[in-house]
């Protein structure tokens, strides 16, 4: 009798649980760049995505080819009962600010932007905390006391990178020079590797020998011209060190695949909450890259250090400042 009170139960459960994952409509719609931009996009794809796909859970996708599609997407995923709907980066913001009031019911998860609906989840990190990270790594690298940081968009967002990598720089080799421009300011400045190519090479032309991208698509330039010129590169948001190994020194990683995977996750088990999520080096969503692409590069000395810092600024006794708070650089 009792076993068969145990099969009934584990039946039971099963059932319960097979009925949560019915109802469950995760959906993910990805910025202009695409899911294979090698980057910020990419890097939900790959780590938010597919593993959930791994698990049994069907992921719908949507790629805006235009900004007017990314309204338009997103009305069609909410209209069709998709929920939540993950969208990719601070361009979506207004988007999903329109559609979250038209579907009340429907959530929303954005990432890099707060919105405040109550229906909405909003999901930002502290990017200046895994740019102090490579700063101080870059500072420490370089051989001609001159590194380097290109920008996409010029939106305090992306002075919210280079304040962190500047900061970090500085805190490693208070003498070191960082040079510093941002490709434009609309969003075509993160999908413009021609332009990155061309700052990259006048940065190099500068004394530069590491230069970090901050700057999406764009970023693929800079790194092709630091091959080129057979000096390093930072990579961004996902872990680029395979792009080019040798000339990648590290990458500044954000675990927006992870985000994106715990929003959907969070209604599958019914945990889904609206509000700001802040995430950043003591939720290990921040980080530097170390692989086998870069490894040679990186002695044991650099890795006890950054390890170090790292400690330093989750315990407090390093505060890296955050540009977006006062939109000034000072720390």
């Amino acid at each position: 009798m009792k076993k068969t009170i145990l099969k009934l139960s584990t039946i039971a459960l099963a059932i319960s649980s097979f009925q949560v994952l019915a109802q469950a409509k995760p959906a993910v719609i990805y910025d202009t760049a695409g899911k294979f931009d090698k980057s910020f996009n990419e890097a939900v794809y790959q780590n938010g995505v597919k593993p959930m796909e791994a698990e049994g859970v069907k992921v719908r996708e949507f790629e805006p080819q235009n900004e007017a599609q990314r309204e338009q997407g997103l009305r069609r995923l909410a209209s069709r009962g998709f929920s939540p709907i993950v969208a990719v980066g601070f361009n979506m913001g207004s988007a999903v600010e329109k559609v979250a009031t038209e579907f009340p019911d429907i959530h929303f998860t954005i990432l890099d932007m707060v919105v405040n609906k109550p229906n909405v989840q909003s999901v930002v990190f502290k990017e200046h905390e895994g740019s102090f990270l490579v700063g101080a790594l870059a500072a420490k690298y370089s051989k001609t006391g001159t590194i380097g940081f290109i920008g996409g968009m010029d939106i305090p967002l992306i002075r919210k990178f280079e304040c962190g990598y500047e900061q970090g720089a500085k805190y490693a080799k208070p003498d070191i020079k960082v040079l510093e421009n941002m490709t434009g300011s609309t969003p075509a400045a993160f999908s413009d590797p021609a332009k990155g190519s061309e700052l990259a090479k006048s940065q190099f032309s500068q004394g530069a020998d590491v230069i970090y991208a901050a700057a999406g698509g764009t970023g693929l330039g800079v790194y092709q011209a630091a091959a080129d010129a057979h000096k390093y590169a930072i990579g961004v948001d996902s872990n680029q060190n395979h792009l080019h190994p040798g000339t990648m020194l590290t990458s500044m990683v954000k675990l927006v695949g992870k985000a994106a995977k715990d929003s959907w996750e969070e209604e599958i088990k019914g945990d889904w909450k609206p509000g700001v999520k802040v995430l950043g080096l003591k939720e290990s969503a921040v980080d530097w890259a170390l692989d086998k692409n870069n490894e040679a590069l990186i002695t044991d000395n650099m890795k006890a250090y950054m390890e170090k810092l790292k400690q330093e600024i989750v315990s407090g006794k390093i505060v890296v400042h955050d540009y977006m708070s006062n939109n000034t650089c000072t720390y």
